[in-house]
Formats: C-alpha cells, sequence, structure tokens
C-alpha cells in the first residue's frame, strides 16, 4: 500500500469572493471553507498524511479552522502557488511520502472517490490530474477581438484538482524550475510536463467547483445544501449536583464558585449535555454508551473529548453539525459574563462558526433541585445536516 501525503495550498491572499479576509476563510454554510477542505482528506482513509500550506499572517485563522483536526505542522506559503507547493513538497521531503496529491483550499467539494481515482492513476502512471471534457465550443480570440479559429473540443479537457505525482519526481521538478527562474507555472501538472513528465488523465467531478468570486459562493451553498439536504435535530437532558470545590467548568470554561459539581469526568453539564444532542441527532445512542462511568479511564476526564468524539461521529457519516443550542438552569453563578467564551470554546470544539451556537441560561424561579442552589441542569438541542441516502 502507497503512502500518500496530501498538500493544500492555502496561502492566497485573493478576496474576489467578497469580504475581508482570505476566501479561504470565509464560510459555506455555516463551515469554513478551509475546514471542509482539510476535513475531507484528513478523514480518507487512504491519504496517511496531511500538510496544510498557509500564509504566516494566517496563523490565527488558520488554527480556529482547524480545531480538533489532526494534521502535520503547516508549512508557510511563498509569492505564488508555485512556491507554495514546493515548500509544502520540501517540509514532505524529510520523510518523503511515495505519492503527494497536490489540492487547492479553494475547492471544498473534493470527494473520497476522486481521492481515491487520483491514487489508482498515479500508481499505475506515476503523474495524474482530475479532468472534465469541453462541453461548449472553444474559440480563440486575437488581440483585436476578432476569432481567430475554432478549437478541436474532443482534445480539451478541463483540469482540476487534487493533481497526484509519485512524490520524488515532482519534488525534483519543482527544485529544477525554481533554479531556471521558472515562476510561472499554473498547475503543477505544466511544471511537470516542462520537466518532461508525462501527465495521464483521470475522470474528474462535475461537483468539485473552484471557489473564486462571490457568485461561486453562491453555487457553493446550493451544492451544500442539495448534497446536505437530511435535517436531523436531537436533544440532549443532563444534571450535576453541587459538591465541595472552588470551581465549576461549563462549557469547557472554568468558572469560579465556592462548590464544584459530582461526576465521573470534569461533570461539565453543559457539553455532556451537548454530547448527547449531537449523538441523538445521529441515533448512535448517549454518552453513557460510550463513556460509561464504571470505565476508571474517564475519571476526572475533560468532556471536551466527549463532544469531540460526537463531533467526529457527525464527519465520519459526511454530515456537517449547522447550530448547537444549550440551556443552562441554576440559581448560580451567573452566565452572562461567561456566555461568549462558552459559545467559542464550544464552537471551536465543534468546528462551527460562534454565530451557530447559542448559550442561554435561566433560574427556576427558586422552585426543584436547582432552585434550592443542589446543582445545575442543561439542555440542548443540535440540528446536524447528513447527506442523502444516509440511514
Amino acid at each position: 500500500m502507497s503512502d500518500v501525503a496530501a498538500v493544500i495550498v492555502a496561502a492566497g491572499r485573493g478576496v474576489r469572493a467578497g469580504g475581508d479576509l482570505p476566501k479561504q476563510f470565509l464560510q459555506i454554510g455555516g463551515e469554513i471553507m478551509l475546514r471542509r477542505t482539510l476535513s475531507m482528506f484528513v478523514e480518507a482513509e487512504n491519504v496517511g498524511r496531511v500538510l496544510p500550506v498557509i500564509h504566516p499572517e494566517d496563523i490565527a485563522l488558520f488554527q480556529a479552522a482547524a480545531a480538533n483536526m489532526t494534521m502535520l505542522t503547516p508549512a508557510f506559503g511563498g509569492a505564488t502557488r508555485q512556491a507554495s507547493v514546493r515548500a509544502g513538497l520540501e517540509a514532505l521531503s524529510a520523510r518523503p511520502p511515495d505519492i503527494v496529491l497536490i489540492h487547492d483550499a479553494a475547492r471544498p467539494f473534493a470527494t473520497r472517490e476522486l481521492i481515491a481515482r487520483a491514487i489508482a492513476a498515479t500508481q499505475r502512471t506515476g503523474a495524474a490530474i482530475p479532468t472534465l471534457p469541453v462541453t461548449d465550443t472553444v474559440k480563440s480570440v486575437d488581440a483585436q477581438g476578432l476569432v481567430d479559429q475554432t478549437l478541436d473540443r474532443n482534445t480539451l479537457r478541463l483540469v482540476q484538482t487534487p493533481q497526484s505525482f509519485a512524490f520524488p519526481a515532482l519534488l525534483e521538478a519543482h527544485r529544477r524550475a525554481a533554479a531556471a527562474g521558472r515562476n510561472d507555472f499554473t498547475d503543477d501538472a505544466a511544471l511537470a510536463e516542462w520537466a518532461g513528465l508525462k501527465v495521464s488523465v483521470f475522470e474528474g467531478e462535475p461537483g468539485n467547483i473552484k471557489i473564486t468570486n462571490a457568485g461561486d459562493f453562491v453555487r457553493a451553498e446550493a451544492i451544500q445544501f442539495a448534497v446536505l439536504g437530511d435535517v436531523r435535530i436531537g436533544t440532549g437532558i443532563d444534571v450535576h449536583a453541587f459538591g465541595p470545590g472552588d470551581h465549576v467548568t461549563l462549557g469547557g470554561i472554568r468558572i469560579a464558585h465556592d462548590r464544584a459539581l459530582n461526576g465521573h469526568s470534569d461533570a461539565d453539564v453543559a457539553l455532556h449535555a451537548l454530547t448527547d444532542a449531537i449523538l441523538g441527532s445521529l441515533a448512535e445512542g448517549d454518552i453513557g454508551a460510550h463513556f460509561p462511568p464504571s470505565d476508571p479511564q474517564w475519571r476526572n476526564a475533560s468532556s471536551d473529548r466527549f463532544l469531540a468524539f460526537a463531533v467526529e461521529r457527525v464527519s465520519a457519516r459526511g454530515g456537517r453539525i449547522a447550530h448547537l443550542d444549550l440551556t443552562l438552569v441554576c440559581e448560580a453563578p451567573r452566565i452572562g459574563t461567561h456566555r461568549d467564551a462558552m459559545r467559542a470554546k464550544i464552537a471551536a470544539l465543534a468546528g462551527i462558526a460562534i454565530a451557530r451556537v447559542a448559550v442561554k441560561a435561566t433560574t427556576s424561579e427558586k422552585l426543584g433541585f436547582t432552585g434550592r442552589g443542589e446543582g445545575i441542569a442543561a439542555y440542548a438541542t443540535a440540528t446536524v445536516r447528513l447527506p442523502w441516502g444516509e440511514p
């Protein structure tokens, strides 16, 4: 089995898509585009390593987009796409893979099937790119705006990424191009061709669009809605009693208090309820089924791990979390001053925008166990989008 690595090129500064951020950090369907692109390769069973290439000024943006994802430390890109790809290749050269996939961060809809075809084609030929047939008539036009000739579209192809190569050959080609002062190649296949490599083609995907301008984001939202049109809703409820201590942990945030919450783990009632809500949306049991309190390994465990597990289960089914809603019921501590910190922490754990996380708090008007100050209750709702056809 080949050792496969993927280089995700995300160092561009383009803002043609609108907004103040580079396009790879804008959102599609409430999810940062770069995160969606990265997740496909991180979760691909036939890709062993994923290396992002980013701009040095985007470290904080990248960390937010890639929260709780396992990948290599990002490399810093150069002034051109070609320079950024080479930076990624050089970063991999200390432990070179057999095959490297080069993929644009701005193509967030590549599928596992496309990745598999890329790897298989490269195993056969050493260099391969995904293409689509040209369906429109194509003409070349001269400097005066007059048609020069009509081209034979049967010999033409539209080229996509991921482009896939035997790693040593591509690295050598990039080094040769840099030494020759050639920095004008628009894709790695063109550079490989210049270096004398034979590049084969394999079937691309019409949905594997490249996001360039604002209109492309509109198309991407439509694709997202069509693909992830199966909306599931789950609920979660959890309670914990107070005991001795000097703080509580709620929504991943440590809050000073004259008592602590009792529990086998860190007793984060908020994250427990959210975990159950997400698992409920998938009909995959509850927190106790996956993390039984009878198992000593979960004693004093951070509840971040429980929520991260539920989020990963959504990703494993090809889905996305659309919204999380949390209500805490207690007389104390006061939640208001910690609300935004909790929202930010939950959003980072779930890999969604903070605008898609609601945290509310209320008292029970001195009624019941919460009214008597004996503990805290949490109620959560998770809205999840899955691909059509999921069981």
